[in-house]
């Protein structure tokens, strides 16, 4: 970006002009000091910390120091006490010359905040030159002819004082011929002039001597003295006169030495030897000139470099003199003009090498530029480049300082190269550059971020203890410390069991490890947060959201339910002898732990006592009759069952059946074995009491003849069923009686049971089944 006084779409550019200049002294006026010139080193100025409203000590708090500009070093700051002290004795003509006022300005610059107060010193003169005069003695050639009231210039004396210290007065030592007249050029120096009071004869006295003084205006004054040695000769009645009494010329500063400057001329109408003119330099203002004239040609060349920073006019006089000793005068007025030869200067005053990147508009720099030239060959403008975060702020004069636009970022970039451009608007244009680095130095600005908002692991169940499931991942874009990521477990408040006994992560690098086997029947799946901190200060964190799903293993064999193998006696099915093909016999029903496949079982018969005569169906476990029964058919049967379930191995379980077959139910012919309670397997086990009641009933024919002693008989039978059922004691598991959909069944079954006291043959009761 660049900052200019013409506002172009490409550049902003801001230039140092006078009306900035202006309007800023308008605004804040500067504040002045005075003190004579030698004036001892350490004198104090002035209590510097009062006159800017400040307390005692803020001076040291807020950074305070002088820039003084390219003048030299003359003033100390003690920060601490808030004085101005002098840091050397001035010389006013040294520092200024023959410039009045002799005003030296300084800035008192203010660095935390930044703040700039414009000072002034002015250096009063006092008397401490006397005058001299450039040659010990002055020869004047004068004819005896010459006039009373005729005037003759004397070479003025030298005064490096100015103002009432310089040379006010010329005095002539008493004489009959002479008196001097004391006059004033318009940039108010004194200079001499000697008037003839009296004619002069040669024959009389040939040569006359005076003494000229000159005298200052200090108290008490000073002088200078030289000798005028005053020459009679004889009659030369016409002086030399110039073509023009003012000569005005313009030369570049970069002139070459020996260059033409100008070329004067004068004219003598004596004849023969009284006509002949010499030129000399006879008298220039403000010091040595670094000009040289021809005596016979009148050519004014250059002797010495000019410097328009250092000196833009000279004024001289130009004196024509006769070989009579007449003479004649004019003035040359040479203006300097100013050539583009001074490269515009940075002085950097404050720097700040890193910056935080959450700072706002922080301060880089403050810096001033400066170019000795003039016009536009003085006028700067001031830029950096366009693509970076940072703006510069022109503050007063020629200060700028140099700040970030905004909050940086150093994620983005964490360091910055800045050119700084200083060009002038002369022809051709002279640039300056420097170049300043700043490092952005990190915040903790950023927290971890996770390469998944959630993560799903998988482990088997009877996994092996420590094994390791998964990783989290987090970044922090961060550097240093800001982004050294530890990761840390949140425990859930719904999880039945403790987090830390299932699960461990690794701090370091988000590994996760099982702390234990998993049990897919105790435990499918949990939850839990993990979360990932930096090490800032202070700390920024995030969370994941990790599920980890247990696998089913085939770790379970299949469980039957139905019928019993617990019992103390095997369980008999009756079957009747005429019963169809597809008979029903019995259900067996059986459940698995696992899932899925795991869970899938099929039956399978794997041996009978009568092979072919019974059948099994692979997905319900119905056992049915394949073909009629014939008297060949033995009465009871044994039935080996097979459970298999799904899994890889696949794990079974057998049952056997007892097939017992009837002719008819008038006979039961069932034993069922005592009915035994165990206590301490009623919490883990099924135990299903099943009773096959057999119910006599009398054929029509004894109903017929027998009725009264069949109907008595028939309810002492009943009288003593009902006195005689009981049902085993305890709780009798509800789970293991109510098979609902588990395993292979299709639908529920439910039996209820009612056994006789008796352990023996007994009477059939009742066997009622029903399905929800």
């Amino acid at each position: 970006m660049e900052t200019t006084l013409a506002k172009t779409p490409e550049k902003r550019q801001v230039v140092f002009l006078a009306i900035l200049l202006l309007l800023w002294e308008a605004g804040s006026e500067a504040i002045r000091y005075s003190i004579p010139e030698e004036t001892e080193s350490g004198y104090l100025v002035a209590h510097l910390a009062k006159d800017l409203g400040f307390r005692v000590g803020e001076l040291a708090t807020r950074r305070a120091r002088i820039h003084h500009r390219g003048n030299k070093e003359l003033l100390q700051l003690d920060v601490e006490t808030g004085n101005l002290l002098l840091k050397e004795k001035p010389d006013r003509e040294a520092l200024c010359g023959a410039t009045e006022p002799c005003v030296l300005h300084f800035q008192i610059i203010l660095e935390n905040p930044v703040q700039f107060f414009q000072t002034e010193l002015q250096l009063t003169d006092i008397n401490d030159h006397s005058p001299e005069f450039p040659d010990t003695e002055m020869l004047l050639k004068i004819q005896e002819s010459t006039q009373p009231a005729t005037v003759f210039l004397l070479k003025a004396a030298q005064d490096s004082d100015i103002g009432s210290n310089a040379v006010q007065n010329y005095t002539v030592s008493p004489n009959l011929h002479f008196h001097v007249v004391t006059l004033s050029r318009s940039d108010g120096r004194k200079y001499p002039e000697l008037v003839l009071d009296r004619a002069l004869d040669r024959e009389e006295q040939p040569e006359l001597t005076l003494i000229l003084t000159a005298l200052d205006g200090g108290a008490p004054p000073k002088s200078g003295t030289t000798t005028v040695r005053i020459e009679v000769v004889d009659i030369n009645d016409n002086a030399p006169e110039f073509v023009q009494s003012l000569y005005s010329v313009e030369v570049p500063e970069n002139s070459p030495l020996d260059a033409l400057v100008v070329t004067v001329s004068a004219r003598d109408l004596d004849a023969g030897i009284h006509g002949n003119v010499a030129y000399s330099l006879f008298q220039g203002g403000g010091g040595p000139q670094p000009f040289v004239i021809d005596e016979i040609t009148g050519e004014i060349r250059l002797k010495g470099a000019l410097d328009f920073e250092a000196t833009s006019y000279y004024t001289m006089e130009i004196v024509a003199t006769d070989s009579g000793g007449l003479s004649g005068k004019c003035t040359v007025a040479i203006q300097v003009l100013d050539v583009n030869d001074n490269a515009p200067k940075l002085t950097i005053s404050s720097l700040t090498s890193s910056i935080p990147e959450n700072a706002p508009e922080a301060v880089v720099a403050v810096f001033s530029v400066s170019d000795p030239d003039s016009g536009d060959n003085g006028r700067m403008v001031c830029s950096i480049q366009n693509e970076l975060p940072f703006l510069l702020k022109p503050t007063f004069e020629n200060y700028y300082t140099l700040a970030a636009e905004g909050p940086l970022d150093r994620e983005i970039r964490e360091e910055y190269n800045i050119t700084i451009i200083v060009s002038d608007l002369g022809t051709p244009r002279l640039t300056t550059q420097h170049t300043i680095t700043v490092q952005v130095v990190d915040i903790n600005d950023n927290a971890p971020a996770f390469t998944q908002t959630s993560y799903t692991m998988f482990v088997h169940e009877n996994n092996n203890p420590a094994l390791h499931i998964g990783t989290i991942s987090a970044t922090d874009s961060d550097s240093g410390s800001n982004a050294h990521i530890t990761y840390s477990l949140l425990p859930p408040h719904d999880l039945q069991l403790s987090l830390a006994s299932l699960v461990s992560i690794n701090a370091d690098n988000g590994q996760l490890f099982a702390l234990r086997a998993m049990d897919y029947e105790a435990l499918q799946a949990f939850e839990f947060h993990v979360v990932a901190r930096d090490g800032g200060s202070p700390a920024l964190s995030s969370q994941a959201l990790v599920r980890v799903v247990v696998l089913d293993d085939n770790d379970n064999a299949p469980f039957i339910l139905y019928p019993m193998q617990n019992a103390s006696a095997p369980c008999t099915e009756l079957l009747p002898r005429a019963a169809e093909p597809g008979y029903l016999v019995t259900k067996v029903v059986a459940v698995d732990s696992d899932s899925g496949q795991n869970a899938w079982l099929s039956f399978q018969l794997l041996k009978a006592t009568e092979p072919g005569l019974f059948s099994v169906w692979a997905h319900n476990g119905e056992v049915r009759t394949t073909r009629l029964l014939s008297e060949r058919d033995v009465p009871k049967h044994r039935l080996l069952l097979l459970v298999k379930d799904n899994g890889e191995p696949p794990q079974s379980a057998s049952v056997t059946l007892h097939v017992l077959l009837v002719d008819g139910f008038s006979q039961p012919y069932l034993p069922l074995p005592e009915v035994q309670h165990d206590s301490s397997q009623e919490e883990d086990m099924l135990t299903l009491y099943l009773v096959i009641a057999l119910a006599s009933v009398s054929s029509l024919f004894l109903l017929s003849v027998l009725l009264f002693v069949g109907v008595r008989l028939c309810r002492r039978v009943r009288e003593a069923s009902l006195g005689a059922c009981s049902v085993p004691e305890g709780h009798f598991p509800g789970h293991l009686v109510d098979v609902s959909g588990m395993g292979t069944l299709s639908q529920s079954y439910q039996y209820e049971v009612c056994l006789s006291g008796d352990s023996g043959t007994t009477d059939f009761k009742f066997l009622n089944h029903y399905s929800q």
